[in-house]
């Protein structure tokens, strides 16, 4: 397998990197949970990704056939369990942020912070 072989493999470390540092660099809450979706995305890209199984079939054995080589749906079961969460996840995460802009007025990180400091 040759390096346009693992493109997925490269995908999933591009997008794993820019998520990471979109939490990590941006003030912005709203920001900072679209990296959090971003980095979400690599994992699972990764997981479906090396649950493939060059040549693989549906597990669905026919009769009289024993050399069937098939992949396991188990990975993208789970992974599909991942999205449904993570939707949730930034379903509250995202409300969380509405009602943190409507006390504070500001989504900024460190202009929240300054507001704590003030406050005690």
């Amino acid at each position: 397998m040759g390096i346009l072989g693992l493109w997925n493999y490269w995908m999933v470390i591009v997008l794993m990197m820019i998520g990471l540092y979109i939490l990590i660099a941006r003030e912005n809450l709203v920001k900072k949970m679209m990296g959090l979706n971003i980095f979400q995305v690599s994992v699972i890209m990764f997981w479906v990704s090396i649950a493939k199984v060059e040549g693989g079939t549906a597990p669905i054995i026919p009769e009289g056939v024993t050399d069937v080589v098939y992949s396991n749906p188990l990975p993208h079961v789970l992974m599909l369990t991942a999205i449904v969460v993570g939707v949730a996840t930034t379903g509250l995460g995202l409300a969380l942020i509405v009602r943190i802009y409507e006390e504070y007025g500001s989504v900024e990180e460190d202009t929240l912070r300054e507001m704590d400091r003030v406050a005690e």
